[in-house]
């Protein structure tokens, strides 16, 4: 499967890759472009920590470093840039872990649609079964519902 990538979030996955990172299109922006709408933003996710990222893009705000999260602008446009972490509530964390294996991160999302993350080189990257839910038009938590409602009520 092909997605085609905005240029600008091409380059912000190019330029993590070509400094040994690994970089994803990651989230609701896969899921949407799977189902050929039009993502209302790209998220980035990569086994780079936050200062490295800050290292790697000219302009970069801060916008929730202490949860791993650089906004990196390229022409006025923000594009947040998240490193890989391991977390029990990905709203509110009490404690962010990074970690530098992308199933681990996306092991902690919400939903399987929700946990797909893409790149030209590696392309579609779906442990969770999220292809599957959309081809069945299904929403599934990854893991136990319970845990994924309880750390974030606001999912229900």
């Amino acid at each position: 499967m092909k997605i085609e990538l905005p240029k600008k979030v091409l380059f912000i996955i190019n330029n993590l890759q070509l400094h040994g990172y690994e970089a994803f299109a990651v989230g609701g922006c896969v899921r949407d472009s799977i189902l050929a709408r039009r993502p209302q933003d790209w998220d980035i996710t990569t086994s780079a920590k936050p200062e490295e990222i800050k290292k790697l893009f000219r302009r970069t705000i801060d916008t929730g470093i202490e949860h791993g999260t650089i906004t990196v602008l390229l022409d006025h446009e923000g594009f947040e840039v998240t490193t890989y972490r391991v977390d029990g509530d990905s709203r509110h964390p009490k404690e962010v872990q990074f970690t530098n294996r992308l199933e681990e991160d996306l092991r902690r999302r919400d939903f399987t649609i929700n946990a797909m993350a893409y790149n030209d080189q590696v392309r579609l990257v779906d442990v969770f079964g999220g292809m599957q839910d959309l081809n069945h038009h299904l929403i599934r938590c990854v893991g136990d519902p319970e845990e994924r409602f309880s750390e974030d009520a606001l999912r229900i």
